[in-house]
């Protein structure tokens, strides 16, 4: 699953505003700030996450598991 910080950072990676990943996604605004709001792993419905998990990997974020291979261990974001 995505976290909250790690949902900002992709969308800082991407220079994208709230609104104009709300867009990307076909999700709405205020879904998109709870979702950033959200303390640790992002909830919602399986759907909504999906669209945003999707649109973010279109464009061109890994997003890093817990666990996963990575230089500084942890979660994390990083382009492609």
């Amino acid at each position: 699953m995505i976290t909250a910080a790690q949902l900002r950072a992709a969308r800082a990676l991407l220079g994208l505003d709230q609104r104009e990943l709300a867009k990307a996604c076909g999700l709405s605004l205020p879904t998109i700030q709870r979702m950033e709001a959200s303390a640790g792993v992002v909830r919602g419905n399986v759907d909504s996450l999906m669209k945003l998990v999707d649109a973010l990997a279109a464009a061109g974020i890994e997003l890093i598991g817990e666990g996963a291979v990575s230089g500084g261990g942890g979660r994390g974001v990083r382009l492609k």
